[in-house]
């Protein structure tokens, strides 16, 4: 349970701290939008430090299934436009993809 809050929680930083860059750069709003970006970035970092796994990489590997979906959210939810059925799709086979990496137990 507590690898499902910490990788929900490093999404919303993730997400966040990226679009920041994107409101500066492609939106056209103020450089100071970077610097809570920042900010969200280095707790999106932080927090992928408590996923229950021997490996970084592991984590960060799962961590990629978890953030294409949330990313195929943030393109519905925030930016109003309806993923496709690949969109879906893809999304699924990428959580597929995430459980298979970091649920196994390993000997």
């Amino acid at each position: 349970m507590l690898t499902i809050l910490v990788y929900a929680g490093a999404t919303v930083a993730e997400i966040a701290g990226c679009f920041s860059f994107w409101a500066w750069l492609r939106l056209d709003k103020s450089a100071l939008w970077i610097i809570p970006g920042m900010a969200s970035l280095a707790l999106f970092a932080y927090l992928l430090t408590f996923v229950d796994t021997t490996a970084a990489g592991r984590a960060y590997a799962a961590y990629g299934g978890v953030y294409i979906v949330a990313s195929i959210l943030w393109l519905w939810l925030v930016e109003n436009s309806k993923p496709d059925r690949w969109d879906v799709t893809g999304a699924v086979i990428c959580l597929v993809g995430a459980a298979v990496i970091l649920l196994p137990t390993r000997a």
